[in-house]
């Protein structure tokens, strides 16, 4: 699909970051909005993210916290070529390059980053069928394998910098078993559609060189009520700031 394919514009942080993104194939939604909002990053420092996509959880990151260098890496080069029009759109410098995760450019590869941040392929293709678009085949299942992500991404932080991934639950082992002996001081955040259920998705950070044992926050809650019972939006004042006004997510909350 060329960049010049059915697009919409949609709008993320209550407008504060607009982006193209594809009708059809992979679209960005709440996840890498999380994912932005719970890099404690601190005007100055730099940032990777590893599958970019067209750049929504770079964007909104920029967004909320100012002076960042950020490097985002995509395979897809439609999605690349999305990312950095979006980029330009929104008046942010991110640098959006087109390489697979296993043979990053040498500036990558001699880089590390204060933060390195990613939202993986939820799915395992050896355990799903494949989807009949290339775009969203790839974003959902890919064929690199987890542990090959965390370990690319392991590499790139930098001294007493972080990993922070958004992940489906089932993978928690994958992720942790990958990042034991690597990284440190893990925090894990569940995050749960609402009270009493189950927590379908987890962010994790991790710290280079970090010695503090492992702890898990209380889950972060997306909709108010035990269960949906009207057609309206319901998230939860937390979620709702984050979404609309950008504010930051605390592990811990």
């Amino acid at each position: 699909m060329a960049v010049t394919d059915e697009l919409t514009c949609d709008d993320f942080l209550g407008g504060l970051v607009r982006v193209q993104q594809p009708k059809r194939g992979y679209r960005a939604g709440v996840d890498p909005v999380l994912l932005a909002a719970s890099i404690d990053a601190k005007p100055g420092q730099t940032v990777l993210e590893l599958g970019c996509g067209v750049g929504v959880a770079s964007l909104c990151l920029a967004a909320r916290v100012p002076d960042l260098s950020i490097t985002g890496v995509e395979l897809q080069e439609n999605y690349a070529a999305l990312g950095r029009t979006n980029a330009s759109r929104n008046a942010t410098p991110l640098d959006v390059v087109t390489a697979d995760l296993r043979n990053l450019p040498e500036m990558i590869r001699q880089s590390r980053f204060d933060h390195v941040m990613m939202n993986p392929p939820y799915f395992d293709r050896r355990a799903g069928s494949a989807s009949d678009d290339d775009g969203r085949d790839l974003a959902l299942g890919g064929d690199t394998p987890l542990a090959d992500w965390l370990d690319i991404g392991a590499r790139r932080v930098g001294p007493r910098g972080y990993l922070t991934i958004i992940q489906r639950m089932e993978r928690l082992p994958e992720v942790l078993g990958a990042l034991q002996g690597r990284l440190g001081a893990m925090v894990l955040l569940p995050i749960a559609g609402r009270v009493g259920k189950a927590s379908e998705l987890f962010l994790l950070r991790a710290r280079q060189e970090g010695r503090a044992p492992f702890r898990m926050a209380p889950p972060l809650i997306m909709h108010a009520g035990t269960a949906h019972t009207r057609d309206a939006e319901s998230y939860t004042p937390l979620l709702r700031d984050i979404l609309r006004n950008a504010a930051a997510l605390p592990f811990g909350v």
